[in-house]
């Protein structure tokens, strides 16, 4: 049965679904896993960035199911149905790479729609780990993409967990999303003692190889001040700045199938990840 992980930090703009989309990618193409990304933020970024942004118009336009069905279970009336069809999880599971010895790369897709979700929430947080236990044994990961905020999603993305991973961009008010955080999952374990949630840990991400501002080295210091507050681990490993991210988000590629990438900055990479699967028991 699959590890499910959700990436998540109330602070935006970390870097949080470029390194959820290089984690799929090393975890499928390179360990050979069985991986599901799972797009849980209305702005679609990782859908996005997973199929590029023309593939990923063509597939909204194409009518194709998303993560909003998942959270109202149904499928809206059309042309040929005539009426609301119930969803199976097949339907909103699109297939992005699939290999010879089984590994694979599907994804959840999302949509801007899946923000009106949070206008009725009531009783949906449950929906999400309900289709998640349907499709488990078929994976070997599952990676939840978050938004970065307080709600009904990440609720759903609490239940459906095992681990909690932390992405954490080295900077001016690093931490100002960790307090919200750490009060937001002691209240879930609160009120969900039977549940298995643990922090994976706390991820430096686009941090600074050489030339590290004061400001840079403060936030670092500060953010594992917290983390010893909280008992938060820290991975050893950090995902260092480099163009070879952006550049290959806009070919949709991971950044050790890029042709812009050094060797050591894909070695650097392959460390964290290999960390962080160590991690999660894999």
């Amino acid at each position: 049965m699959a590890v499910v992980t959700s990436m998540i930090n109330m602070k935006g703009g970390v870097g949080k679904t470029t390194l959820t989309f290089n984690l799929a990618w090393y975890s499928a193409w390179k360990k050979n896993l069985r991986v599901l990304a799972i797009d849980l933020d209305p702005q679609a970024n990782l859908s996005q960035y997973f199929m590029g942004a023309e593939n990923y118009l063509d597939f909204l336009n194409n009518k194709n199911k998303t993560i909003v069905e998942i959270f109202e279970q149904y499928s809206s009336p059309n042309i040929s149905t005539g009426s609301p069809s119930i969803i199976n999880p097949s339907d909103v599971i699109y297939n992005l790479e699939k290999w010879s010895d089984g590994s694979c790369i599907d994804l959840v897709a999302s949509r801007l729609e899946l923000s009106w979700t949070l206008k009725n929430p009531t009783e949906k947080s449950q929906l999400l780990p309900q289709f998640i236990s349907k499709i488990a044994n078929d994976y070997d990961l599952i990676l939840i993409d978050c938004a970065p905020t307080e709600s009904i999603l990440t609720t759903a993305a609490y239940k459906s967990s095992r681990y909690v991973f932390v992405p954490v961009k080295p900077e001016f008010l690093a931490t100002i999303g960790l307090p919200l955080l750490a009060r937001s999952i002691k209240e879930f374990k609160l009120m969900h003692p039977q549940q298995s949630l643990d922090i994976g840990g706390i991820i430096f991400n686009d941090a600074k190889r050489t030339g590290a501002s004061n400001e840079h080295i403060n936030s670092v210091n500060d953010v594992k001040t917290l983390s010893t507050q909280y008992k938060w681990p820290v991975l050893l490993n950090k995902a260092y700045h480099s163009d070879s991210y952006p550049a290959g988000s806009r070919t949709g590629e991971p950044i050790f199938r890029t042709p812009y990438a050094r060797d050591y900055v894909q070695n650097e990479f392959y460390d964290i990840a290999n960390e962080f699967l160590k991690k999660v028991g894999l």
